[in-house]
């Protein structure tokens, strides 16, 4: 009796720890340590950028979805928030994304902030997203821009 009690206890650890695994993500971490705990929600990163205004800064740490990446150098990469997209840069230019990576999931953490964006740098960034000369051509206005400088970021593989 206690034989079988033994393998059964033996068996459920080995499924229990199967199981668990199964879970688990793996992330590629860029810049800084960060961890995966305490994300807002979808609604809290719209609801925190409405209130933004431009010069103010707020420190976030939230996952999206990748839209496009720098394809010159992975230097900015846009976040997909819900009805906008948020541009991310890396502080300091000290860490860069790989450029394969749009519609996969990241967690970025960093100070969010509202700014207005020249024509010129809308152009430069479109240019190195590789867009065609009609599509920069068409870029006439400056823009309103959802931004995040971050520190780090997870990549979800």
């Amino acid at each position: 009796m206690k034989k079988r009690i033994l393998l059964l206890s033996i068996v459920t650890l080995l499924v229990a720890c199967k199981t668990e695994h199964k879970n688990e993500l793996s992330y590629l971490s860029f810049g800084g340590e960060i961890s995966n705990k305490e994300l807002l929600s979808n609604d809290q990163v719209v609801e925190t950028y409405k209130n933004l205004r431009v010069g103010d800064t707020l420190n976030m740490k939230f996952s999206a979805t990748v839209n496009e990446v720098c394809q010159a150098k992975g230097c900015w990469i846009l976040l997909d928030i819900g009805t906008e997209e948020a541009m991310v840069k890396f502080k300091d230019y000290g860490f860069f994304m790989p450029k394969n990576i749009a519609d996969k999931e990241v967690i970025v953490n960093g100070k969010a902030f509202v700014s207005e964006v020249s024509i010129e740098e809308q152009r430069h960034y479109a240019e190195d997203a590789g867009k065609s000369d009609e599509e920069i051509a068409a870029i006439t206005q400056i823009k309103k821009t959802l931004s995040l400088e971050a520190d780090g970021v997870l990549l979800i593989e």
